[in-house]
């Protein structure tokens, strides 16, 4: 039994979001009920480099998944990208913590320095590429 739970945990932890086709502007990246609310949601799109979306009530943020400290993925499991008070994202790697709304990093080995936004539109309920 033991081992099923551990085979459970590392499939779990290998999962990755799909890739999504990428059609520039025209591109859903998720609908919006499929993000808690505060939460996270990791995204690919065609060969883009590895995005998520932040919700926060009815605001919704883009960023690269990429910590400026050593360009490491932020969640150490599929779309958990905030503090367990849900208040900032966490860099699961060394700890740093950024604003939700602007991507700044406030504590860690990056601060100051910021994540690399995407441009990102909420239409007709869908989060949507907007660059």
């Amino acid at each position: 039994m033991e081992g099923d739970v551990q085979d459970g945990r590392n499939k779990a932890l290998m999962e990755e979001a799909p890739v999504l086709e990428d059609k520039g502007t025209d591109t859903i990246l998720c609908a919006l009920a499929d993000i808690e609310d505060p939460g996270g949601k990791g995204i690919r799109v065609g060969r883009r480099e590895r995005m998520f979306v932040i919700r926060d009530g009815g605001a919704v943020h883009g960023y690269m998944n990429l910590c400026p400290h050593q360009g490491t993925t932020l969640d150490w499991k599929p779309d958990a990208f905030l503090t367990v008070e849900k208040d900032y994202i966490l860099c699961a790697t060394h700890g740093a913590i950024f604003e939700k709304d602007t991507g700044v990093c406030t504590w860690g080995p990056c601060q100051g320095r910021r994540l690399a936004p995407i441009k990102i539109r909420l239409e007709s309920g869908n989060v949507m590429l907007d660059e």
